[in-house]
Formats: structure tokens, sequence, C-alpha cells
């Protein structure tokens, strides 16, 4: 393999590391990470974190400094040659001198997309693209769908045993994998804007869907509950620790004595369309993405996992199996008719890892970066 990309790769991965320190901070804009190399040592490194306004190739040309004319920038996503909150990086970086960017990907952003890097070419800097890009596109999945559509990534996430169950019975709580699985799903939660589940899940496990990894978030994991009838208690444990971070979609009047006892609570009521009796779950959908929600994650039960996998708004599934078998009378993982099998969509790009004695199945149905 040539040297070059073989170098090139290296700082990229490292770029993509540091990138990840954006996880939970950086949203509503993308997750990135940018180093500065000169003389093969990193003269400067930045990540990208909304509050803090620079973006990372800022935060990388600010350190470096004088010492940035000649170096080469290495960036996990396209430098941004339009003015938001901040100027255009491309601008910056014709300025400090830099010889070389090379980029993991373009911006999914139709408004960039391409234009940031053909600036740069304009000016006379070496331009790569596309290095460790799989790796950079995974990273701004969810950017890359709610830039084009306005709509969150949507994950159902879910354990279950090797014959298909995710419980023993119904309204029942089983635990099913391993400790390092459940230490899998809190990073999930660190790096989603929102969870959702259903009314189901709640008067079962009375969850708290919170994240525990203790890490900083900018803003607080917004925890959603589809409950079309409002039939959330008031002593359950997500509006106990409601501090204006719980939201509740439901067919019903936000003007009934219920609704007004949960605002009260601190809990958002948001009524939406029905469908055929029950929250229309589209409508949620777009709900979310109106309040920039990149990424859901959805843990819930058969009811909600099959209502949403039948109107279309899933886009990825992460299935945590455990080498186990349930048996008869358990709940399946997801409550569809079986004559929906015949248009039901294929998993794709399937990856398999391990977390202990579980193993994990990653796959999607809709392509982010082609929708």
């Amino acid at each position: 393999m040539n040297p070059t990309l073989l170098n090139d790769e290296a700082w990229m991965l490292r770029a993509l590391t540091l990138a990840t320190r954006g996880a939970a901070l950086a949203h509503p804009n993308p997750i990135v990470g940018a180093i500065l190399i000169k003389n093969g040592k990193v003269i400067g490194e930045g990540f990208h974190d909304y509050d803090r306004r620079d973006h990372a190739e800022i935060v990388a040309l600010k350190q470096a400094g004088k010492n940035a004319r000649g170096a080469t920038l290495y960036v996990t996503l396209e430098p941004c040659c339009t003015t938001g909150r901040t100027g255009p990086c491309t601008k910056a970086i014709i300025a400090a001198g830099i010889k070389k960017v090379v980029a993991a990907m373009r911006d999914p952003n139709p408004a960039v997309s391409g234009k940031g890097l053909a600036e740069l070419r304009r000016s006379g800097i070496q331009v790569v693209s596309g290095v460790l890009e799989k790796q950079a596109q995974h990273l701004n999945e969810d950017f890359a769908r709610w830039i084009k559509t306005q709509l969150p990534l949507v994950t159902l996430k879910t354990a279950v045993t090797l014959d298909g169950q995710i419980a023993q019975k119904a309204g029942s709580v089983t635990r099913i994998t391993s400790q390092h699985s459940r230490d899998a799903v809190q990073r999930l939660r660190h790096e989603a804007d929102a969870l959702l589940t259903g009314i189901g899940t709640v008067l079962a496990d009375n969850p708290r869907m919170s994240d525990r990894t203790g890490e900083p978030r900018r803003r607080p994991l917004l925890r959603a509950i589809v409950d079309s009838r409002l039939r959330t208690p008031l002593r359950s444990n997500l509006v106990k620790s409601a501090q204006h971070d719980v939201v509740i979609f439901t067919a019903q009047s936000p003007d009934s004595p219920k609704a007004r006892a949960l605002t009260r609570a601190g809990v958002e009521v948001v009524r939406v369309p029905a469908r055929q009796g029950l929250a229309d779950l589209r409508a949620v959908i777009r709900e979310l993405g109106r309040r920039q929600i990149l990424g859901v994650l959805l843990e819930a039960g058969a009811g909600l996992n099959g209502a949403a996998l039948q109107a279309g708004i899933v886009d990825k599934m992460i299935l945590f199996y455990a080498p186990k078998i349930m048996g008869t009378g358990g709940v399946p993982m997801a409550q569809i008719p079986s004559s929906w099998f015949t248009k039901s969509p294929s998993l794709k790009n399937l990856r398999l890892t391990e977390y202990g004695s579980d193993f994990v199945v990653t796959g999607y149905f809709h392509d982010v970066y082609k929708r």
C-alpha cells in the first residue's frame, strides 16, 4: 500500500478518535475532529463543542498559531464555506497558509457538500478526500439524516434471546444480556439526543431512562413517551425525576385534568394527530426533528417496536443477543401481523460485534447518506 496513504490513515484515525470527544457536546452541529501536522509532529488539534463555538479546525489553528503555515490539516469532515454562528473555516485555513488538507468525508449539508473542498483547491491547497470515509460517516449519520430531512435518525435497540424474545411474559421485567452489553447501551444513550419509549414499558418497567455514563452533555437527554391515552402514572420514576426533560406524546387533549397534573410535575404534554386511535408516530418524529433532535434511541416493548417498524420510522437496528433460549410463552421483539412479513424491508450493511458473552447485530433499513 502507498506509504503516504498509510500515514494519512494513521493521522485521520487520531482525528476520528478526537472527534468522539464531541459526543453529546456538538449537536445540533456535526461531530468533528481536526489535527495539524508539521514535520511529522502534532502542532494543533481540536474537536467541536457547540457551546465553545469554534469549529474543530479553528481550535487546531489557534493552538498552532503562526506555526500552522505549511502544515497539513487532517479533518474528519469537509471544512465549511458558509457563515453561520462562526465564519467559514475555509477562509481561516487559506489565511493560515495550510499546505494540504486531508478530509475524511464531504459535508452532508447540501449548502456545503463539495463546495468547501473546491474552494480550498482553487486557493492552491492540495486536497485529499475520502480517507477513512466510512468511519467518519458513522460518526455523523444522525446529523446527515437530520440536515437532509429535518428528521432524526431513529435507532431501535433491544435485548433479545436467540429465539427472538424480550421478556418472559407481558408486563414483566426480564434481564437478558450481560453487564458488558448494559454498559454499551449506556454509551448509546450518551450519544443520543432523545430516548423514546411507550406507555407499555413505563407501566411494566417503571424506568428512569437516564444517561448513566457520567460524561458531560450540552443538552439534557430528552426522555420521550408515546402515551396515546395519557396513562403515565404521576408517581412513575419518569414523572418524579422530570426536570423539563420529559415529554409525553399523546392523542388526548393537553387541557385535560391528567395533562395539567403532568404539566405541574414538570412534564411537557404534546398532542399529536391520531392514526387509528393511537398517536401518529410519524408526527412524533417530525416534532422531535423540529426540536433539533438528531438521534433518537428507541427503547421500547413489543407494541411500540412493532408500530415503529410498520410506520417505517426506524432507520437502524441494534440487537443485543444473549446466548439464551426463552422458550414458549415469552414476549416477541415486536408485535407485527404475519402478513407484514412479505413487505418487510431487509437490514443492510450488517455488522457483528461481541460484548462479553453476548453478540450484537447492527444494520440499517436506510442509507442516510443517499436519502
